[in-house]
């Protein structure tokens, strides 16, 4: 849980590679961002985050869980293992 916390500093803007925070800010505020998208972007960086500190995928899937408690295992699983198809 630790583990996550620290991850979560790390994580305040999910495209921060990508975007200033000042334009992330003006995304969010006119709704031009898909929260499930941000979401699920959120749970792969912290994902992969996990596997690089060696966590093992099951306990890195149970520790993204306990932050977000709505998603089953499975769905989590799902998330991060997925395939981008674009």
């Amino acid at each position: 849980m630790e583990r996550i916390k620290e991850i979560d500093l790390e994580i305040r803007n999910p495209l921060a590679e990508l975007i200033s925070d000042e334009i992330f800010v003006a995304l969010k505020s006119r709704g031009l961002l898909h929260e499930r998208t941000l979401r699920d972007y959120t749970i792969r960086k912290k994902f992969k985050l996990l596997r690089q500190q060696k966590v093992r995928a099951s306990d890195a899937i149970e520790a993204l869980q306990a932050e977000f408690p709505y998603l089953e295992f499975d769905t989590i699983r799902k998330i991060v293992y997925q395939r981008k198809v674009f």
